[in-house]
């Protein structure tokens, strides 16, 4: 993997666990958490807008049971 130009989320600041993302040349968006950096996730900005608009929208906030 290149080297990547790692941002760290600005929500944190003051946790012990930090998300940190970065944007490839290829137009993924890489992201990996400080407990564990060698994971690494990828994804399309669009398919990450979606998560979080979903996520501001409260979509996850609910169970769903079988």
């Amino acid at each position: 993997m290149p080297d990547l130009n790692w941002k760290k989320s600005s929500y944190s600041e003051r946790a012990s666990s930090c998300l940190y993302l970065a944007a490839t040349p290829d137009g993924t968006i890489k992201l990996r958490e400080s407990d564990a950096p060698e994971v690494v996730l990828t994804t399309r900005s669009a398919t990450l807008g979606a998560l979080i608009r979903g996520i501001k929208a409260g979509e996850f906030d609910h169970l769903r049971t079988a």
